[in-house]
């Protein structure tokens, strides 16, 4: 009552000034209407001893819970620790699942959860309770209260970003979030389904942000900065559908792929531009509000059809909103006065949500509510979630002109005392127990976490009464309310560890997982589950396979399982990224740019003279399509594009001269039986020359470079014309030698006799079926570091030095971190080596490369 009970002494103490005793003493005396918690001569629970405590106001060492020594597992308070909100909630669900299991009255109904603020819990909640389908036993009906609605329902987070248009940036993502919403996408035609294609194009059209040069100079840019705009990009799309890969046309590159019957939506979305820049203009300065009130009639017409009921009570509760504060502003002699936009805007959406819609308080449900005033009623079961360090008791900074900050008197609202104070109301509510939850573990790297100084004093004050005999920091009675949960709802501790009855769950899917992982060889759950060879997928080797797919595979041996064999790709698209402007070119980007300059430019055979002119013309078309910056950054870029490209053109032509004739395309095909399959490869190789004498060579143009700045070999970037090279050799009598170019270093492959080449053909064949049955031990960088110090320190080094490859260490990123499918299925070195074939691997898949580039071992 000391710590937590200020606000309500200090209300009832105000309230004590008023109240005339001597008025009414000859009637009646003051009525004391609090019961005592429990019926006289039963046992009270530690929840009901704790409240007739401060019901009677008595010390600690009074308490009226038992003194036993057995702890009898007393669960009318129970403590919960876990590592976010998301396993909260799942906890949560677990434990009110169980609750309902041992008590039949218990309904929903009963049960309160609050939370500090329920916007930050809503989409846990949701995800957790809502993912159960209502004929699944293990349904619990919920509701959630006091939600604002401005940023839940979809036509008014529609409403608001299409009022916040002067400000907006109008990137990408903004567009397609307004799209998102049902309502604005059946005013414009467009279904759910063609959302895809839609996103496809406007990438693939370098929009990024803004309308136009127009819209970008409002916001403080210079003018004239027209490249990825939306203006930008759909001249590029109807250009594109017009001419198809065709000219440039007045400056603007043609985007080919918009086209077919799909191009309908090219059409659309070209109206949805134009009407965003129409309101645009229309909301950017001030107007009277009448002059609004049009605006926005003229902005729900265009952009909304509020064809569900939902919707259209929303639309109809704005309305009413709207045509009060005209009426408010008329008498306020604000009638011909010009407002800005963000007070008209703040005014109409804060009205909204500050009701009108159902909250479903107390709907027969599970309820999840913020602590706040008038919600902690007597509830059967009260929960808390969210009670960590800092977020409870709410801290709201003083404003600088608050005197009461100042100069604090009784009855002046504080938000850290109401905490405290509803703290106290919800302990004293509940009937038969008390849930506390927080997150008290981190998520990254498991160090603990303290939870509401309001928790840590209700622990501190159970151990206070705790029997003598319970004395011990493990055996305290706080520590034996706890329960510390794993940092996964799936994890074994759920399903194998017996020792500890508290951690259950009643996710059958988790269940049955581990059941599938403990009939097999009795290995972890969370290993790779994998299949024998005999048990492969059947027509797995039933197409052929081509040189692209093994040259894959030589780059990530790891990866090839997880694609080809599970259909898994771990690599995600970096979010945000479709909204930034190409100040900063990454590795791919770069690469992409100079591969089409390279196949476009450098290999056709042209004159040499117009060289300069033709790479200046294709770096001004990757220009115009908005690959580049704009401005000097972007001159800066198209030199670096440039720079090396001529002399890599003269070793090229070289090369060529050398081998004048070029030869036709060649079939290259290859079998080999492997167990009771039949392995087959297929494809065709081009880039065969001849020269008078009858030698033939294979030649590459290579876009990524061959060596790095201290003139070391790039392995990796050997991996794809390697296998070329081996194909050629393997394709006839004659001896084949590769050469392959790049702006930075070439290398020559020296020929092989048929049968050799069909050798090493085949052992990568072989491995890549193997490869089909588990991720094979081996990285092709790691590999390499292995082979590079194996002749000058013998293994022991070599194997350092793979492992100081494999691992990231400061400033260095290890070949693990870079490969997804490396982290799952080999997370350190020592995984790598586990299974003693790292070595077999490397002499079957790269020591022949390493071998015929460095026939010597230098």
């Amino acid at each position: 009552l000391a710590a937590w009970g200020k606000q309500g002494r200090d209300y009832i103490r105000l309230l004590d000034e008023y109240d005339d005793q001597a008025g009414y003493a000859g009637w009646f005396d003051r009525i004391d209407i609090f019961e005592a918690p429990f019926e006289p001569h039963t046992t009270p629970t530690l929840l009901q001893a704790l409240q007739d405590d401060i019901l009677e106001l008595r010390p600690v060492n009074e308490s009226v819970y038992p003194k036993s020594a057995e702890y009898t597992g007393d669960t009318s308070i129970a403590f919960h620790s876990a590592h976010s909100a998301q396993r909260e909630v799942e906890i949560l669900h677990d434990q009110l699942l169980a609750a309902f299991s041992a008590d039949s009255r218990l309904n929903p109904q009963d049960i309160i959860v609050m939370v500090p603020d329920i916007n930050a819990y809503a989409p846990h909640i949701q995800a957790v309770f809502g993912q159960i389908d209502t004929g699944d036993d293990r349904y619990i009906p919920y509701t959630i209260s006091d939600q604002g609605q401005r940023h839940q329902v979809p036509v008014l987070v529609a409403l608001e970003m299409l009022l916040s248009l002067p400000e907006s940036r109008l990137a990408v993502s903004d567009v397609l979030d307004l799209l998102d919403v049902p309502a604005v996408r059946e005013r414009f035609g467009l279904e759910e389904a063609d959302l895809p294609q839609l996103h496809d194009w406007i990438q693939g059209a370098a929009i990024r942000w803004g309308l136009d040069a127009e819209q970008r100079a409002a916001l403080d840019l210079p003018g004239g900065m027209d490249q990825n705009t939306w203006l930008f990009g759909l001249r590029r799309m109807l250009l594109g559908y017009a001419v198809g890969d065709g000219e440039a046309w007045q400056g603007i590159e043609p985007y080919s792929e918009v086209g077919g019957l799909e191009s309908r939506l090219a059409g659309m979305l070209e109206e949805l531009v134009r009407s965003l820049h129409r309101h645009w203009q229309i909301l950017s300065g001030r107007k009277t509000p009448d002059q609004w009130v049009t605006a926005l009639n003229e902005l729900k017409q265009d952009f909304i059809s509020a064809t569900e009921l939902s919707d259209g009570l929303v639309i109809s509760r704005l309305d009413v909103v709207v045509e009060s504060w005209v009426e408010a502003c008329r008498d306020a002699g604000l009638a011909e006065t010009e407002l800005p936009l963000t007070v008209v805007r703040e005014v109409w959406l804060g009205e909204l949500d500050q009701g009108g819609l159902s909250q479903r308080f107390l709907a027969g449900k599970v309820n999840f509510a913020t602590l706040m005033p008038m919600r902690a009623i007597p509830f059967r079961q009260i929960c808390l979630l969210g009670m960590n360090d800092g977020d409870y008791p709410r801290s709201q900074p003083p404003m600088d002109f608050d005197l009461m900050a100042r100069d604090y008197r009784p009855g002046d609202r504080s938000r850290r005392e109401d905490d405290r104070y509803l703290f106290l109301e919800a302990l004293l509510s509940a009937r038969k127990s008390f849930y506390i939850s927080w997150v008290g573990r981190n998520i990254n790297d498991n160090s603990e976490r303290p939870p509401s100084v309001l928790v840590a004093q209700l622990r501190d004050h159970l151990d206070i009464i705790r029997p003598i005999e319970l004395a011990g920091e493990g055996n305290r009675l706080s520590h034996r309310l706890t329960t510390d949960h794993p940092l996964q709802p799936f994890s074994p501790a759920y399903f194998k560890d017996a020792s500890d009855p508290r951690l259950f769950t009643f996710a059958r899917e988790w269940r049955a997982a581990h059941g599938l992982a403990s009939e097999g060889s009795g290995e972890r759950a969370d290993t790779l589950l994998t299949e024998p060879l005999a048990d492969l997928p059947e027509g797995l080797f039933d197409e052929p396979l081509n040189l692209a797919s093994l040259g894959g595979f030589l780059r990530s041996p790891a990866d090839t399982f997880f694609r080809q064999r599970l259909g898994v790709y771990f690599d995600q698209p970096l979010a945000g990224a479709e909204d930034e402007e190409p100040f900063v070119l990454d590795g791919l980007e770069n690469w992409a740019l100079n591969d089409e300059l390279v196949r476009h430019v450098i290999a056709r055979p042209e004159p040499e003279e117009d060289l300069d002119a033709r790479l200046e013309a294709w770096i001004s078309r990757q220009a115009a399509r908005g690959a580049l910056a704009q401005g000097g950054l972007g001159k800066l870029q198209q030199r670096r594009l440039k720079k090396d490209l001529p002399e890599l053109s003269e070793r090229y032509r070289q090369l060529i001269t050398a081998y004048p004739k070029a030869l036709s395309l060649q079939l290259v095909t290859l079998e080999r039986p492997f167990g009771e399959h039949l392995l087959r490869l297929e494809d065709w190789l081009g880039n065969l020359r001849q020269n008078a004498a009858g030698d033939r060579a294979l030649v590459f143009l290579q876009s990524s470079g061959l060596t790095t700045a201290k003139n070391q070999y790039k392995w990796t970037n050997f991996l794809r014309p390697w296998i070329a090279h081996l194909a050629a050799n393997a394709m006839d009598e004659q001896p084949i030698t590769t050469h392959v170019l790049s702006k930075a270093g070439d290398v020559s492959f020296h020929p092989y006799d048929r049968a050799e080449a069909e050798g090493f053909l085949g052992q990568i064949m072989a491995a890549w079926a193997g490869a089909m049955s588990e991720p094979l031990p081996v990285a092709p960088k790691t590999a390499f570091a292995f082979l590079d110090s194996l002749p000058k320190g013998g293994d022991d080094k070599a194997l350092n030095k793979a492992r100081a490859a494999y691992e990231s260490s400061y400033q260095f990123t290890g070949e693990v971190d870079e490969n997804t499918g490396l982290q799952r299925a080999y997370p350190d070195f020592d995984a790598l080596m586990a299974s003693d074939r790292f070595v077999h691997w490397v002499g079957q898949l790269y020591k022949p490369l390493w071998q015929n580039v460095k026939p010597e071992g230098e």
